[in-house]
Protein backbone atom coordinates (compact mmCIF):
# COMPACT_ATOMS: atom_id res chain seq x y z
CA UNK A 1 0.00 0.00 0.00
CA UNK A 2 1.26 3.26 -1.30
CA UNK A 3 0.31 6.68 -0.22
CA UNK A 4 0.39 10.15 -1.49
CA UNK A 5 -0.73 13.60 -0.06
CA UNK A 6 -1.50 16.65 -2.75
CA UNK A 7 -0.68 19.76 -0.08
CA UNK A 8 -0.46 23.56 -0.84
CA UNK A 9 -1.00 26.63 1.28
CA UNK A 10 -2.17 28.43 -1.88
CA UNK A 11 -5.34 28.31 -3.48
CA UNK A 12 -5.74 27.93 -7.41
CA UNK A 13 -2.62 25.60 -7.67
CA UNK A 14 -4.02 23.26 -9.32
CA UNK A 15 -4.07 20.32 -6.72
CA UNK A 16 -7.36 18.95 -6.86
CA UNK A 17 -7.16 18.74 -10.70
CA UNK A 18 -3.66 16.99 -10.60
CA UNK A 19 -4.88 14.45 -7.72
CA UNK A 20 -7.46 13.66 -9.84
CA UNK A 21 -5.37 12.96 -13.01
CA UNK A 22 -3.05 11.09 -11.06
CA UNK A 23 -5.35 8.80 -9.22
CA UNK A 24 -6.87 8.07 -13.10
CA UNK A 25 -3.16 7.49 -14.85
CA UNK A 26 -2.23 5.17 -11.95
CA UNK A 27 -5.38 3.35 -11.95
CA UNK A 28 -5.04 2.91 -16.05
CA UNK A 29 -1.03 1.58 -14.87
CA UNK A 30 -3.29 -0.99 -12.99
CA UNK A 31 -3.07 0.37 -9.71
CA UNK A 32 -6.30 0.24 -7.35
CA UNK A 33 -6.85 3.50 -6.44
CA UNK A 34 -8.63 5.50 -3.56
CA UNK A 35 -8.81 9.15 -3.21
CA UNK A 36 -9.62 10.72 -0.05
CA UNK A 37 -11.14 14.58 -0.19
CA UNK A 38 -10.08 16.46 2.63
CA UNK A 39 -11.23 19.82 1.28
CA UNK A 40 -13.92 21.95 2.40
CA UNK A 41 -15.26 22.64 -0.98
CA UNK A 42 -15.56 18.90 -1.60
CA UNK A 43 -14.60 19.54 -5.64
CA UNK A 44 -13.00 16.12 -6.05
CA UNK A 45 -16.15 14.51 -4.58
CA UNK A 46 -17.74 16.44 -7.03
CA UNK A 47 -15.51 15.00 -9.87
CA UNK A 48 -16.03 11.49 -8.14
CA UNK A 49 -20.05 11.89 -8.67
CA UNK A 50 -19.91 13.21 -12.15
CA UNK A 51 -17.21 10.14 -12.91
CA UNK A 52 -20.24 7.47 -11.97
CA UNK A 53 -22.09 9.07 -15.13
CA UNK A 54 -19.24 8.13 -17.05
CA UNK A 55 -17.89 5.39 -19.44
CA UNK A 56 -14.44 5.77 -18.05
CA UNK A 57 -12.58 2.08 -17.92
CA UNK A 58 -10.22 3.31 -14.99
CA UNK A 59 -11.94 2.80 -12.05
CA UNK A 60 -11.11 5.32 -9.22
CA UNK A 61 -13.26 4.93 -5.71
CA UNK A 62 -13.68 8.44 -3.86
CA UNK A 63 -14.27 8.74 -0.36
CA UNK A 64 -14.63 12.13 1.88
CA UNK A 65 -12.58 12.18 4.63
CA UNK A 66 -14.00 14.18 7.69
CA UNK A 67 -11.18 16.10 10.32
CA UNK A 68 -12.23 14.68 13.53
CA UNK A 69 -11.77 11.05 11.54
CA UNK A 70 -7.65 12.22 11.14
CA UNK A 71 -6.55 10.84 14.23
CA UNK A 72 -6.70 7.77 12.79
CA UNK A 73 -5.87 8.14 9.34
CA UNK A 74 -2.52 5.39 10.30
CA UNK A 75 -5.94 2.81 10.48
CA UNK A 76 -7.63 3.95 7.79
CA UNK A 77 -5.06 3.55 5.93
CA UNK A 78 -4.22 -0.18 7.21
CA UNK A 79 -7.85 -0.46 6.58
CA UNK A 80 -8.17 0.51 2.74
CA UNK A 81 -4.98 -1.74 2.04
CA UNK A 82 -7.08 -4.90 3.84
CA UNK A 83 -9.20 -3.48 1.46
CA UNK A 84 -6.92 -4.39 -1.62
CA UNK A 85 -6.54 -1.04 -2.47
CA UNK A 86 -2.83 -0.28 -3.79
CA UNK A 87 -2.55 3.09 -3.62
CA UNK A 88 -4.44 5.88 -1.66
CA UNK A 89 -4.65 9.76 -2.58
CA UNK A 90 -5.05 12.16 -0.19
CA UNK A 91 -6.38 15.57 -1.25
CA UNK A 92 -6.07 18.26 1.55
CA UNK A 93 -7.54 21.16 2.33
CA UNK A 94 -5.03 23.89 1.42
CA UNK A 95 -6.21 26.25 4.54
CA UNK A 96 -5.53 24.32 7.48
CA UNK A 97 -1.60 23.73 8.48
CA UNK A 98 -2.78 21.02 10.75
CA UNK A 99 -4.37 19.16 8.35
CA UNK A 100 -2.24 18.90 5.94
CA UNK A 101 0.70 17.88 8.68
CA UNK A 102 -1.51 14.82 9.79
CA UNK A 103 -1.37 13.56 6.01
CA UNK A 104 1.47 13.94 5.31
CA UNK A 105 3.23 12.52 8.72
CA UNK A 106 0.97 9.32 6.92
CA UNK A 107 2.16 9.90 3.42
CA UNK A 108 4.73 8.09 1.46
CA UNK A 109 4.82 10.92 -0.23
CA UNK A 110 4.11 14.98 0.21
CA UNK A 111 3.42 16.40 -3.40
CA UNK A 112 3.24 20.84 -3.29
CA UNK A 113 1.63 22.37 -6.38
CA UNK A 114 2.94 25.51 -7.46
CA UNK A 115 2.45 27.71 -10.23
CA UNK A 116 5.31 29.76 -11.84
CA UNK A 117 4.57 32.84 -9.63
CA UNK A 118 6.96 34.62 -7.08
CA UNK A 119 3.46 34.34 -4.31
CA UNK A 120 3.51 30.63 -5.25
CA UNK A 121 6.94 30.15 -5.02
CA UNK A 122 6.99 31.81 -1.52
CA UNK A 123 3.91 29.75 -0.03
CA UNK A 124 4.77 26.37 -1.43
CA UNK A 125 8.63 27.21 0.57
CA UNK A 126 7.29 27.57 3.45
CA UNK A 127 4.92 24.61 3.59
CA UNK A 128 8.10 22.30 2.43
CA UNK A 129 10.05 23.95 5.24
CA UNK A 130 7.68 22.09 7.92
CA UNK A 131 7.78 19.20 6.31
CA UNK A 132 11.22 19.01 5.58
CA UNK A 133 11.64 19.76 9.68
CA UNK A 134 9.23 16.60 9.92
CA UNK A 135 11.40 14.30 7.82
CA UNK A 136 9.00 13.82 5.35
CA UNK A 137 9.49 12.49 1.60
CA UNK A 138 8.24 15.74 -0.30
CA UNK A 139 8.47 17.46 -3.88
CA UNK A 140 7.31 20.33 -5.59
CA UNK A 141 5.32 20.00 -8.72
CA UNK A 142 5.14 23.48 -11.00
CA UNK A 143 1.89 23.34 -12.50
CA UNK A 144 -0.24 25.92 -14.71
CA UNK A 145 3.10 26.91 -16.57
CA UNK A 146 2.85 28.72 -20.04
CA UNK A 147 2.62 26.07 -23.17
CA UNK A 148 5.96 27.19 -24.62
CA UNK A 149 8.88 25.51 -24.89
CA UNK A 150 11.00 28.01 -23.18
CA UNK A 151 9.44 30.63 -20.62
CA UNK A 152 11.50 32.53 -18.41
CA UNK A 153 8.93 33.10 -15.26
CA UNK A 154 8.46 29.05 -15.12
CA UNK A 155 12.26 28.44 -15.46
CA UNK A 156 13.23 30.98 -12.84
CA UNK A 157 10.40 29.32 -10.26
CA UNK A 158 11.68 25.93 -11.49
CA UNK A 159 15.21 27.13 -10.20
CA UNK A 160 13.75 28.48 -7.05
CA UNK A 161 11.86 25.43 -6.13
CA UNK A 162 14.93 23.08 -7.33
CA UNK A 163 17.55 25.03 -4.89
CA UNK A 164 14.87 23.81 -1.93
CA UNK A 165 14.63 20.41 -2.57
CA UNK A 166 13.26 17.80 -5.11
CA UNK A 167 11.50 18.79 -8.28
CA UNK A 168 8.69 16.43 -10.10
CA UNK A 169 8.07 16.73 -13.76
CA UNK A 170 6.74 19.64 -15.08
CA UNK A 171 2.87 20.50 -16.15
CA UNK A 172 1.34 23.08 -18.44
CA UNK A 173 -1.31 25.36 -18.43
CA UNK A 174 -4.22 23.49 -20.83
CA UNK A 175 -7.93 23.55 -21.01
CA UNK A 176 -7.67 19.56 -21.29
CA UNK A 177 -7.43 19.68 -17.48
CA UNK A 178 -10.68 21.74 -16.92
CA UNK A 179 -12.26 20.10 -19.64
CA UNK A 180 -11.69 16.38 -18.04
CA UNK A 181 -11.93 17.81 -14.55
CA UNK A 182 -15.72 19.22 -15.91
CA UNK A 183 -16.17 15.90 -17.65
CA UNK A 184 -15.79 13.72 -14.24
CA UNK A 185 -12.50 12.29 -16.14
CA UNK A 186 -8.70 12.46 -15.81
CA UNK A 187 -6.69 14.06 -18.68
CA UNK A 188 -5.37 10.96 -19.62
CA UNK A 189 -9.06 9.06 -20.60
CA UNK A 190 -9.90 12.83 -21.73
CA UNK A 191 -7.27 13.66 -24.68
CA UNK A 192 -5.47 10.82 -24.53
CA UNK A 193 -2.95 11.70 -27.13
CA UNK A 194 -2.71 15.21 -26.10
CA UNK A 195 0.06 17.20 -24.43
CA UNK A 196 -1.29 17.28 -21.11
CA UNK A 197 -1.55 13.69 -21.13
CA UNK A 198 1.70 12.94 -21.62
CA UNK A 199 2.81 15.10 -19.10
CA UNK A 200 -0.01 13.56 -16.06
CA UNK A 201 1.97 10.13 -17.48
CA UNK A 202 5.02 10.78 -16.66
CA UNK A 203 4.29 12.45 -13.40
CA UNK A 204 2.81 9.73 -12.37
CA UNK A 205 5.93 7.60 -13.66
CA UNK A 206 8.04 10.19 -11.26
CA UNK A 207 5.46 9.19 -8.51
CA UNK A 208 5.41 5.39 -9.17
CA UNK A 209 9.38 5.78 -9.03
CA UNK A 210 9.91 7.52 -5.74
CA UNK A 211 7.39 5.46 -4.17
CA UNK A 212 9.36 2.53 -5.15
CA UNK A 213 12.50 4.09 -3.65
CA UNK A 214 10.72 5.46 -0.10
CA UNK A 215 10.16 1.62 0.37
CA UNK A 216 13.01 0.55 -0.52
CA UNK A 217 12.18 -1.30 -3.46
CA UNK A 218 15.01 -0.20 -5.29
CA UNK A 219 17.60 0.31 -2.26
CA UNK A 220 17.16 4.12 -1.64
CA UNK A 221 16.28 5.17 1.42
CA UNK A 222 13.72 8.35 1.66
CA UNK A 223 15.58 10.80 3.57
CA UNK A 224 17.83 11.19 0.55
CA UNK A 225 14.96 12.80 -1.50
CA UNK A 226 15.38 15.72 1.07
CA UNK A 227 17.33 18.67 0.19
CA UNK A 228 18.26 20.77 3.29
CA UNK A 229 15.72 24.09 2.98
CA UNK A 230 17.55 27.53 1.54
Amino acid sequence: MRTVAFITQKGGAGKTTLAASVAVAAAGAGERVIAFDLDLQASLMRWGERRKDTQARSRVTVEPLEVERLQWIGAIVEGVADAGFTLAIFDTDGNDRKIAGLVAEAADLSLLPARPTCLDVEATAATFRSLYLARRSTAFVLNQCPPTHRNSRADQAASGLERLGILAPTLASRLDFQDAMAAGLGVTEYASEGKSAQEVEALWTWIRDRLAQSKGETGVSADRTLTEPA
